[in-house]
């Protein structure tokens, strides 16, 4: 049985892939740039998720308006760890001023399904922003047609064959600090 409250991503020894779902005319100027660009908003909170599933629950497998194109967002882990580590869990005292606050949801199955453990979703402040674009991004990539494809297996009766195509998630390790602060296992 899977921790209650456990960050699963893709990631190696300097970087963590985090996801989002974007518009094309969001998307495609990032893309081009490698990083985000306006039309993107930086006056206020982006939420990034390390839980490729959690996001397609969200944006309906990249078929919700405003969010047709999933992106894969490689970022440093000390971005990562740093967000982390000033984060404020959501529904805490001072989450008003939290430059950066965090909230569990719900993990998803490759279905949909809530599952019994959960996914952290994390929300940069418009404060913070500057940081992650500027700092913290080394690479931005559309899964759009992944996920299309991974959707339409579903759709199929191929759930094996699209459980391969999943980006790999694996437990990712946290300082004491930081589990406590998240309240994680």
């Amino acid at each position: 049985m899977a921790p209650q409250r456990q960050i699963r991503a893709d990631y190696d020894g300097s970087r963590i892939t985090v996801y989002q779902a974007y518009s094309s005319a969001i998307a495609d100027p990032a893309l081009a740039a490698g990083r985000f660009v306006p039309p993107f908003s930086f006056g206020r909170m982006t939420w990034i998720k390390p839980s490729y599933l959690w996001l397609m629950h969200r944006s309906n497998w990249a078929r919700k308006p405003g969010q047709e194109r999933v992106l894969a967002v490689r970022i440093t882990r000390e971005g990562w760890e740093r967000a982390l580590g000033e984060a404020v869990l959501t529904g805490s005292p001072g989450l008003a001023d939290a430059r950066v606050h965090v909230q569990w949801d719900p993990e998803r199955s490759l279905r949909g399904a809530a599952l019994n453990h959960y996914s952290v979703q994390v929300g940069i402040g418009r404060e913070v922003i500057r940081e992650l674009v500027d700092e913290w991004v080394v690479g931005v990539a559309d899964l759009t047609e992944r996920t299309r494809k991974i959707s339409a297996l579903l759709q199929a009766g191929r759930a094996e064959q699209a459980r391969r195509l999943l980006p790999p998630e694996r437990p990712y390790p946290l300082s004491r600090a930081i589990a406590t602060r998240l309240d994680a296992d």
